[in-house]
């Protein structure tokens, strides 16, 4: 790998992983001393970082890394829901090959084994988000649109937006299944709204689907155990209450 891409990952391992907390300034010279780069590349991965949301620029020069507030990331996530629903919306009105429509539905016949398992493991549930990452990008594909594809990855990157960026702290929670079938459900029917070229269904499913993923964050923000298995959960601010 080129330095670039090494410093953009051992920076974004450190801030995920907590080794760097929200509002620690990163000169330039402090990380290329932690990370053992040169100058060049160490500019070019906090750059990537900025782009990413996980680092802003600071007046005095340099960067900070960033919190991120409740609102700020439900806001991602409906961002995302947005994104997605105008696609799902275009494939179904452009119609979807019955190949590419058979292999999503491969894709959810593996996550329905996942989900009537008699017991959840760790590794099913990591299983689980490899899957629902598949069956997403698929779904987007679906649109035949690059712009789209382009535009609903860049909102799915920004921090916890992602389709599966609250689902392992659905791994210690006793509810766990419930909400694994509920959205298994919505995956279905999407799919089924698309195959029937019913647009307006298809975007209303798909937005309802992410605000699946805001009511992950409640549930995880409210049990300490299950928001430690969110990656980067140290840079979300609880919400203070009286």
């Amino acid at each position: 790998m080129s330095q670039t891409v090494t410093a953009l990952l051992q920076l974004r391992e450190l801030i995920l992983g907590g080794e760097l907390s929200p509002g620690q300034r990163l000169s330039e010279l402090a990380v290329v001393d932690r990370l053992g780069v040169s100058r060049t590349p160490v500019r070019a991965a906090l750059a990537r970082l900025q782009e990413e949301g996980l680092v802003e620029a600071i007046p005095s020069g340099g960067y900070a890394v960033r919190a991120f507030s409740e609102q700020e990331v439900n806001e991602a996530i409906e961002l995302r829901g947005v994104l997605e629903g105008l696609a799902v919306r275009l494939a179904a009105e452009k119609g979807a090959s019955p190949e590419r429509l058979a292999e999503l539905k491969a894709c959810l016949a593996r996550i329905d084994v996942l989900v009537a398992a008699p017991e959840l493991s760790q590794a099913d549930f990591e299983l689980y988000v490899e899957l629902n990452e598949v069956f997403h990008v698929g779904l987007i594909a679906l649109a035949d649109s690059p712009l789209m594809t382009q535009q609903v990855a860049r909102a799915a990157a920004l921090p916890f937006a992602s389709p599966s960026g609250f689902v392992m702290a659905q791994a210690v929670r006793p509810d766990a299944r419930h909400i694994l079938t509920i959205a298994q459900d919505q995956h279905r029917c999407v799919l089924e709204a698309i195959e029937s070229r019913e647009g307006g269904r298809a975007e209303a499913i798909m937005r309802e689907h992410a605000r699946l993923a805001r009511r992950n964050l409640e549930l995880a923000l409210s049990d300490q155990h299950a928001l430690r298995q969110v990656r980067g959960a140290v840079l979300i601010e609880r919400r203070r209450t009286a």
